[in-house]
């Protein structure tokens, strides 16, 4: 990844803190990841307050019933696939109940 030098200019006491921090040779690095993560909670702050859905129905036709139904379909599928570990006996139960 290339980088490119940026002139920037910061008050006294947050570079004071920054370098109680990270130590002067952190500076850098600290800056780009802090940009970094302000960045990325920007993009999601905006999507949040876009009128655009999350979910796009031509992209997942699976969701079109809804999640609930999505899941129930999920639940099934799985219990289908999935020999119970555990047969109760109904020999067993009839005997112990007489």
């Amino acid at each position: 990844m290339s980088t490119k030098r940026a002139h920037v200019l910061l008050p006294d006491d947050l570079l004071r803190e920054i370098d109680a921090l990270v130590g002067p040779r952190g500076r850098s690095s600290f800056l780009v990841e802090t940009a970094r993560q302000e960045v990325r909670r920007q993009r999601l702050l905006h999507f949040l307050e876009s009128e655009d859905p999350a979910w796009k129905s031509e992209i997942h036709p699976d969701l079109s019933g809804g999640a609930a139904s999505w899941v129930r379909r999920l639940r099934t599928e799985s219990e289908a696939r999935v020999e119970p570990r555990y047969k109760p006996n109904k020999r067993a139960r009839t005997q112990r109940s007489t």
